[in-house]
């Protein structure tokens, strides 16, 4: 049998191994759950049962607020410390083990021996790559990585990173998988350390560091910073439509001519690797951006990102309210 001819869609899943169950580990294991799936948890530790399990009681309420029965007693949820008895019959496994290169590459080893030859293989690493971690696996095909972004169960994005020799038939059955349930999926067309949202995450976190560490602001200052504006910018609209807005009726085209120059100049002060926007990567980058979004004026799009925001800034006050109330 041709271990990847899989039918691509999420039916062909329905028992997952969670290897690790730590936060990251419950918080799949929660999204799985209530999406009717079985799931089989596998940790070293003896006690996990009771860890997971207390979490999965915690993270209930939120669930059920979005309109999602997660019980943490479900049958559904089994717990083995055995490593083969876990990855037996499972259709895929997602690995959420320790951020060290030498355990991952001996634990796919041994999944691979014990698994069925169709399993998908999937891991929560935060910046190790596919590549990296299949070193000592016979089929590297299957392997890739599905990284999510802190807790699993509630924020959307997971990122699908498919190592050298990923094939991609791995690749559209995860994304239907995490489609299915209900996730936002974003396949990077090639593996780099650290992927797409850690690496804009590790830049704001280096520069809100080096601000707070040379006096210029507050710690508390800096939180309110970013909240009261980029937060809620990034809540409704990312970097490059925002800069297509910020452009006005000219758009992102605009955008280059009035800030291209001021950005250069600040990444310079800012000793950062350079990244020139010569007239030929804004002529590229907007051309980017215009098929992405030009088939709405930007006056449209700016209407739909105010209503959003305003749907944030709403949503964001009446929380506010309503832990008053219960102080009251």
């Amino acid at each position: 049998m041709d271990p990847f001819c899989w039918g691509g869609h999420m039916q062909d899943i329905r028992r997952v191994t969670v290897v690790g169950g730590g936060l990251i580990g419950a918080s799949w294991c929660a999204l799985f759950l209530v999406h009717g799936l079985e799931v089989v948890l596998h940790d070293v530790v003896p006690d996990a049962e009771r860890r997971v399990r207390e979490e999965l009681q915690r993270i209930s309420p939120v669930l059920q607020s979005l309109g999602l029965v997660l019980d943490p007693q479900t049958p559904r949820l089994s717990f083995t410390l055995d490593l083969a008895d876990a990855v037996r019959h499972a259709d895929a496994v997602q690995e959420c083990g320790p951020e060290r290169l030498a355990f991952k590459q001996d634990l796919w080893a041994r999944i691979e021996r014990h698994c069925s030859p169709t399993t998908l293989l999937m891991s929560s690493s935060s910046g190790i790559t596919a590549s990296m971690q299949s070193r000592r696996m016979n089929t590297p095909e299957r392997m890739l990585i599905a990284h999510p972004f802190n807790p699993p169960h509630l924020i959307p994005l997971v990122e699908l990173v498919p190592g050298r020799r990923t094939d991609a038939r791995a690749m559209a059955v995860a994304q239907v998988f995490f489609t299915g349930l209900g996730k936002r999926v974003v396949r990077l067309r090639k593996e780099i350390p650290g992927f797409v949202a850690n690496r804009i995450q590790a830049a704001v976190i280096r520069e809100s560091v080096s601000l707070v560490r040379q006096g210029v602001v507050s710690v508390e200052d800096l939180d309110v910073a970013v909240t009261q504006s980029l937060g809620l910018r990034w809540a409704v609209g990312g970097p490059f439509i925002s800069a297509h807005l910020g452009g006005g009726a000219g758009g992102i085209r605009a955008f280059w001519g009035q800030f291209a120059t001021g950005l250069q100049l600040l990444w310079l002060h800012m000793r950062l690797k350079p990244v020139w926007l010569g007239r030929g990567a804004q002529l590229d980058l907007a051309e980017a951006v215009e098929k992405a979004y030009g088939a709405k004026p930007v006056a449209e799009l700016a209407m739909a990102r105010d209503r959003q925001q305003n749907a944030v800034l709403g949503a964001l006050r009446a929380s506010l309210d309503t832990s008053e109330d219960d102080k009251a």
